[in-house]
C-alpha cells in the first residue's frame, strides 16, 4: 500500500460554495461547522456564484475569511473550480451552503488519503426535513434531496463517486482533470451530476487510484418544504434520468452507470417488496404510497433519459 502523510492542521482547504442571500442563516451555520472541526482546516474559502450583494455582506460579517468571486459561468462548477485555484493546500475538501458538518466530519474524511492511491473521499449525508416528512417518500429515493439512501454500506469501502456537498479530494489529481465540468452541473433548477462525472474522471486519469466512502464524515443537509413535494420529486427524478445520459455522452469510452444499473435491478426490486410485505401486514397506508412513488420516480427516471437519448440521437454534435 503506497503511504503519504497528511498534514492535520496545514494541508487540507475547505471550500465552500454559495449563491443565495436567501440561505444566508444556512452559510453562516456551515462557514462555522468548517471553522471548528479538530483539527481545522488550514483554511476556510467561500466562493459567491455571481451575487456582489452576498459578497460584500460576506466580507463585512466575516472579515477574516477569504471570500471569492465565481470567475466562469453561472453554476456550482466554476465556483468550486474558483475556490481550488486559489488554494494551495495538497488536499481540499468541499461543502454547500446548506449544510452543516457534525463534529469530527473532516478528521473522518481525510484519513483515507494516508493511502496514496485515494484520490478522494465522501461522506454520509442525513438530511433535516424543514417539514415533516411525506409518508410517500422512499428512502431508497433520499437522494433526490441530497442524503445518502438505503442500500449504502455504513463501512469504510471503494465507490465509483462520493456526492460534491461532502467531498474531499487531492488537489493534483483534481487539477489533472481540470475540476468540476463547466457547463455541466447544477445551475438555478437545472441539476446534473457534476460530482459524479468528476470522479470517474479522477480515476480514469490515474490507473489503480479510487474513492472512498466514509460514513463516519456526516453532514446534515436542509430538505426545504418544496423539496417535500411530489412535483419535485418527479422532476428531481425526470432531471437525475437526463443528466446521467448526458454525462455519459461526455465521458464516452469513460462512461460508468454500473452503480445505477445495480440500483435499479437490486435496491427497487426490494424496496417494492419490502413495501408491498408492509402493506399487507399493515392493511396499506404508507408501504402503498411508497410503491406507487417508487414506480413513479423511475417511470420519471425513464423518461428523462429516454427524451435526452433521442435529443443526442437527432442532434449528436449539439453540446
Amino acid at each position: 500500500m503506497n503511504r503519504a502523510r497528511v498534514t492535520r492542521e496545514a494541508d487540507i482547504a475547505v471550500v465552500i460554495a454559495c449563491h443565495d442571500e436567501g440561505r444566508w442563516d444556512s452559510l453562516i451555520g456551515t462557514i462555522s461547522s468548517a471553522q471548528s472541526q479538530d483539527p481545522a482546516p488550514a483554511e476556510v474559502v467561500v466562493v459567491v456564484d455571481h451575487n456582489p450583494t452576498l459578497m460584500e455582506r460576506l466580507k463585512t460579517y466575516h472579515p477574516e475569511l477569504t471570500v471569492l468571486e465565481n470567475q466562469y459561468e453561472r453554476g456550482a462548477s466554476g465556483t468550486r473550480n474558483t475556490g481550488v485555484e486559489f488554494c494551495s493546500q495538497s488536499l481540499v475538501a468541499f461543502l454547500d451552503d446548506d449544510v452543516v458538518a457534525h463534529e469530527g466530519w473532516l478528521e473522518h474524511l481525510i484519513e483515507p488519503f494516508a493511502d496514496g492511491s485515494v484520490v478522494g473521499t465522501g461522506g454520509r449525508v442525513d438530511p433535516v426535513w424543514q417539514v415533516a416528512r411525506p409518508p410517500w417518500f422512499p428512502d431508497e429515493f433520499l437522494f433526490v434531496v441530497g442524503a445518502s439512501f438505503v442500500g449504502v454500506s455504513e463501512e469504510n469501502h471503494v465507490v465509483r463517486n462520493v456526492w460534491s456537498e461532502n467531498m474531499a479530494v487531492r488537489r493534483e489529481s483534481f487539477e489533472r482533470v481540470k475540476g468540476f465540468r463547466l457547463a455541466f452541473g447544477k445551475v438555478g433548477d437545472q441539476c446534473r451530476p457534476e460530482d459524479t462525472d468528476l470522479c470517474i474522471r479522477m480515476q480514469a486519469a490515474s490507473p489503480g487510484a479510487h474513492f472512498v466512502y466514509v460514513p463516519d464524515a456526516v453532514i446534515s443537509h436542509l430538505v426545504p418544504p418544496r423539496r417535500a413535494t411530489f412535483g419535485y420529486f418527479l422532476v428531481r427524478c425526470y432531471s437525475e434520468g437526463r443528466g446521467k445520459v448526458e454525462m455519459s455522452k461526455h465521458l464516452r469510452k469513460d462512461r460508468d452507470l454500473t452503480a445505477e444499473s445495480d440500483w435499479f435491478r437490486r435496491s427497487v426490486p426490494a424496496a417494492i417488496q419490502k413495501h408491498l410485505a408492509g402493506s399487507m401486514r399493515s392493511g396499506g397506508g404508507a408501504d402503498v404510497l411508497q410503491v406507487g412513488a417508487i414506480g413513479s420516480g423511475v417511470v420519471a427516471a425513464g423518461l428523462g433519459a429516454a427524451i435526452t437519448l433521442g435529443r443526442i440521437f437527432l442532434h449528436p454534435q449539439r453540446p
